[in-house]
């Protein structure tokens, strides 16, 4: 992450807490803190529609620490807001992390997007996809501060790529807590199609590494979803390693297909599953009253977190997230049933996937809204998790390309 001397959100000479950020946010689109407001608040923004760019070409080429933002989390010194992150382990709720990240993703983009000569901005900034987030650092001192540094670094046409970076202040100096990627897109004020974004010019070696990064970034994600299961065979490898699982779990007493043993020191993939539901009340709004994604990434986070402390038996470290899609927004009032699986370990490694999706309690519709994808370590040798059919055994080889991605970039 590059450092800028200064970026473009200050308040009185010091940097925003996330209370100001989200204040900022609200100011930015014309939201309203009143649930009631809600409908006169949409159909306001409606009028905007004609300032929006006809091309990225009408729009003011922006530099990177035109976006540069730093925002402290002061736990140290508010106990108040202290309670808020604090877990029964006396350590950090990594999901309220995940909350702050969220916000500061989308204030991000929107000070790249500025306009000066407007008082609101007509564009819609939701989060599309968190790309990548790598723990530099398993602990979390929860009566330390923080702080959050970040901006753009590559920009679509309509899409924005944001890295954020996160220290703590401990024994007298900040130290590297978390890196993050998220991508963002630009809709109309309606939330209904794409809008243009400024485009970006990087300025210095430094910058031109970053931005091309966003390139590759962006390449390897069209890549990856070209590769999906969902849409092509497992690989000759990844086909042997299916085949090694089933073979594994034969009885060989029977000599049948059918009849099949769980090996020593392991767990159906079944048995490792965890649910919950939540229902979204206009509390959990975001700027566009829709659900907010960052509480869609807290409960998926804690429900998967769950899921590999009871596997483990044990409190697991998070050291990556990648791959969070945000398939479809979720609307207050919706049933969100969400559905974590241990689909890969290997020694005292857990990776989780957890799938949300919109129940329609009148046609009892379900669509999916969200995929998300977590790596845990515990102290200790977790056992094998072992797929019994064709669709687990996909799961199975989707959470080691996972898993594999994220040893790689550690």
């Amino acid at each position: 992450m590059r450092a800028f001397s200064r970026g473009p959100v200050s308040l009185q000479g010091k940097a925003p807490d996330m209370s100001e950020v989200r204040n900022r946010l609200r100011e930015i689109v014309g939201a309203s803190t009143n649930w009631r407001d809600h409908q006169q608040a949409l159909a306001d923004r409606l009028s905007l529609s004609n300032q929006l760019a006809g091309s990225q070409d009408e729009l003011p080429v922006r530099r990177m620490k035109d976006s540069y933002i730093e925002v402290h989390l002061p736990l140290g010194t508010d106990p108040t807001l202290r309670e808020k992150y604090l877990n029964y382990h006396k350590g950090v709720r990594f999901g309220r992390i995940l909350e702050d990240l969220d916000s500061l993703a989308v204030l991000i983009c929107y000070s790249h997007t500025h306009n000066k000569e407007l008082q609101r901005s007509p564009l819609s900034i939701v989060t599309a996809l968190v790309d990548k987030i790598d723990m530099r650092k398993q602990v979390i001192h929860p009566d330390c501060d923080i702080k959050f540094t970040g901006h753009v670094t590559w920009v679509g046409k309509t899409s924005i790529e944001a890295k954020m970076h996160m220290s703590q202040y401990h024994d007298g100096a900040y130290t590297p807590v978390l890196d993050a990627t998220f991508v963002m897109v630009a809709r109309d004020p309606e939330n209904k199609r794409a809008a243009f974004v400024n485009p970006l010019k990087p300025e210095g070696p430094e910058e031109e590494e970053l931005f091309q990064q966003g390139e590759i970034n962006k390449t390897r994600r069209i890549e990856l979803s070209t590769a999906s299961l969902l849409k092509v065979a497992p690989t000759a490898e990844e086909r042997k390693i299916v085949h090694s699982l089933f073979l594994n779990t034969l009885d060989t007493k029977t000599v049948s297909f059918r009849s099949r043993v769980l090996p020593p020191n392991s767990v159906w993939m079944e048995d490792a599953k965890v649910k919950g539901l939540e229902i979204c009340h206009p509390q959990e709004r975001n700027i566009f009253n829709r659900i907010f994604g960052g509480f869609l990434m807290r409960k998926a986070y804690e429900l998967g977190w769950a899921n590999a402390c009871a596997y483990g038996g044990c409190r697991p470290n998070l050291i990556a997230v990648d791959d969070i899609l945000f398939q479809k927004p979720v609307e207050i009032g919706s049933l969100l049933l969400l559905s974590s699986q241990v689909c890969y370990t290997e020694g005292n490694y857990i990776q989780v996937r957890v799938h949300t999706e919109v129940l329609d309690p009148l046609t009892r519709h379900h669509n999916t809204t969200n995929v998300f994808h977590f790596t845990f370590v515990t102290d200790k040798d977790v056992p094998n998790i072992v797929p019994q059919s064709y669709g687990e055994s996909m799961l199975y080889l989707d959470g080691k390309r996972h898993f594999n991605q994220t040893l790689e970039s550690q």
